[in-house]
């Protein structure tokens, strides 16, 4: 929205899907390989310079966030958007002591170690990005959250006002269309058209180049519009085809994103299947990180009807060239493949099936839609021998000369007889933003660049 009024954004989030460089992003665009390198070091030589002490360096997200601030300042944008990286309240991101405006989105218990493990504990960590006579927004909270978000705000100082539903915008061109599916995304639009409106009154003046009509509820101009409509943001509600095989990707990985990604599955993957080219066997990549509850995520999974549920490690690849931004180092590769067997006993007792395996297969007309199947189970040791093998050769992206086709026991093979007669295949990929982003590293050849 903003830069479609010709301003020029920086923008700050994590984790990022393939590179670093998306979390620091000039104008929507992750800032250059040449740029990083040397806003890197502007800022990791003085730091280094001036420990006393013995002191260390700031630790990875710290350092980025300096970093992303310096590029900001350095780069001259307009405006800045900064996500905060965990809770809010004790988030290094939270340094910036008057910001123009801030937003709290959809709440869900995350990180509990670190923020609380009720839904309360964790709303009063992120009402502390409020800061005194700063406006605030929020979409609908559960009761206990909202409750303790007005607290805060009342606490602090800062006026607090609750989105309206997106319906209620008025427009000159009928209902708004959305660039990120979902419905969820709705009540995200609404809090980006208030974060937005309120900071263009500030920097433009009441009514200049907005066009408001009311605090909360202002005419949608065509600027308005398109910027909704044109909005993309990778691994969230994405849809990509490649031929035969369809990817449904989406980073959920809380209760309440991961209830909001099964609604957007079923009815994205159902009305693909319709206008298909015939039956569709439906499979589940999936992967969780941290102390994330794995069960009840694949639990709450179980109605999308998997022919196949299929675990691997964020590893991108099994090779030693694998992308560094991609590696998680603070986990070993055997704890990973051991959670990876966790989820896959977890998805067997959701079926009744203890540890049977010899569960026989079912393809059928419409596969979707037979409630009786149960889905067999695969661990790979990494994403790309996990997505080799449930695309049996279908996305010539996965076979090119980039990629070493990593051989599978036979028995793995003859299990992929019902991808092999498909007529599609549609795979969901959820459970982490990591997985997400090593399956884009396959998939989107110019991410990885």
């Amino acid at each position: 929205i903003l830069r479609s009024y010709g301003f020029r954004t920086g923008f700050y989030s994590s984790p990022h899907l393939v590179q670093v460089r998306e979390r620091i992003r000039i104008n929507g665009q992750p800032i250059s390989k040449d740029l990083f390198s040397k806003y890197f070091w502007q800022v990791y030589g003085p730091l280094d310079e001036t420990k006393v002490g013995g002191g260390s360096m700031p630790a990875y997200f710290r350092f980025l966030t300096i970093l992303a601030f310096h590029v900001f300042l350095q780069e001259k944008v307009d405006v800045a958007l900064v996500e905060v990286g965990i809770g809010g309240a004790f988030d290094c991101t939270n340094v910036i002591r008057k910001p123009w405006v801030c937003g709290v989105s959809s709440l869900g218990i995350d990180h509990t170690q670190i923020l609380g493990d009720t839904i309360e504990k964790i709303a009063w960590q992120k009402g502390g990005i409020f800061k005194l006579g700063v406006p605030a927004f929020t979409v609908r909270q559960p009761e206990d959250a909202m409750a303790v978000l007005r607290d805060r705000a009342t606490e602090i100082g800062c006026p607090l006002w609750v989105c309206p539903e997106l319906d209620t915008y008025q427009t000159d061109s009928g209902p708004l269309s959305l660039g990120l599916a979902g419905r969820h995304q709705r009540s995200n639009a609404s809090l980006a058209l208030q974060l937005s409106h309120t900071w263009l009154q500030k920097r433009c003046g009441p009514g200049e180049a907005v066009g408001a009509v009311g605090l909360w509820l202002f005419h949608l101009s065509p600027i308005w519009v398109s910027g909704l409509a044109n909005t993309e943001w990778p691994g969230r509600t994405q849809t990509l085809k490649h031929g035969t095989v369809t990817y449904f990707l989406d980073g959920a990985h809380t209760m309440r994103s991961m209830q909001a990604c099964v609604e957007w599955f079923r009815e994205t993957a159902a009305r693909h299947e319709r206008s298909g080219s015939g039956p569709a066997a439906r499979v589940l990549l999936f992967n969780a990180t941290g102390e994330r509850d794995s069960a009840a995520m694949l639990k709450l999974l179980q109605p999308c009807q998997f022919d196949f549920a299929v675990f691997c490690p964020n590893i991108t690849e099994a090779i030693a060239s694998c992308n560094a931004d991609q590696q998680n180092f603070n986990v070993s590769v055997e704890n990973m493949l051991t959670r990876c067997l966790d989820n896959e006993r977890s998805w067997h007792l959701h079926n009744n099936r203890g540890e049977d395996n010899a569960t026989s297969l079912f393809i059928g007309d419409r596969l979707s839609l037979v409630p009786e199947k149960m889905a067999d189970t695969l661990v790979f040791p990494c994403i790309l021998s996990a997505l080799q093998w449930v695309t049996q050769g279908r996305d010539p992206v996965l076979t090119g000369p980039q990629n070493t086709v990593l051989p599978v026991k036979p028995s793995i093979t003859a299990k992929a007889a019902p991808l092999c007669e498909a007529a599609e295949i549609h795979v969901l990929v959820t459970g982490s933003l990591h997985l997400v982003g090593g399956v884009l590293k396959h998939l989107d050849l110019e991410s990885a660049k």
